[in-house]
């Protein structure tokens, strides 16, 4: 709990703080855990309602763990219409992932679909952490996923 108090510290006990300290915390462990939002709750003298709702109310946040690697698929229109449905169903056939379990059980993939990543042009597409990966194959991204899984994927692609 000595990272969440020194987040705390760093940007201070008003609300007007909750959003940037939730976001610094979730960087730090990847996910909100309870344990932290209650510490948050504690400490900054916020219910564990309100901040509960905070967590809940953004995309950005997750009261999940998420893996080392965050794997964004986009479904949006341009992206469905060439074929981002394949792509999505070799990955999580790789990983062997379900809509239901989105995170493998090494914490190392996390795959979540999302409605539009902005590269249209490059569709279909997915992120993997900030790394733009365009024109897939199920073929493809599979690759990139086992040359990440072999320490051999370039994360800056």
């Amino acid at each position: 709990m000595d990272k969440v108090d020194k987040v705390i510290e760093l940007y201070g006990k008003e609300q007007s703080s909750i959003i940037t300290i939730l976001q610094e915390l979730q960087n730090e462990f990847r996910y909100l855990p309870v344990e932290v939002l209650e510490r948050v709750s504690e400490k900054m003298d916020i219910s564990p309602a309100k901040l509960f709702g905070i967590a809940t109310f953004y995309e950005n946040f997750s009261l999940n763990p998420k893996g080392k690697y965050l794997i964004k698929i986009c479904d949006g229109t341009a992206c469905h219409v060439k074929k981002s449905i394949p792509v999505l169903e070799a990955i999580r056939e790789e990983l062997s992932l379900t809509g239901e379990k989105q995170t493998t059980d090494d914490l190392l993939f996390t795959v979540e679909t999302v409605s539009c990543l902005g590269s249209c042009g490059l569709a279909p597409v997915m992120t993997i952490n900030d790394a733009v990966y365009g024109e897939l194959t199920p073929e493809r991204a599979v690759e990139i996923i086992r040359q990440l899984k072999e320490g051999q994927g370039n994360e800056d692609k």
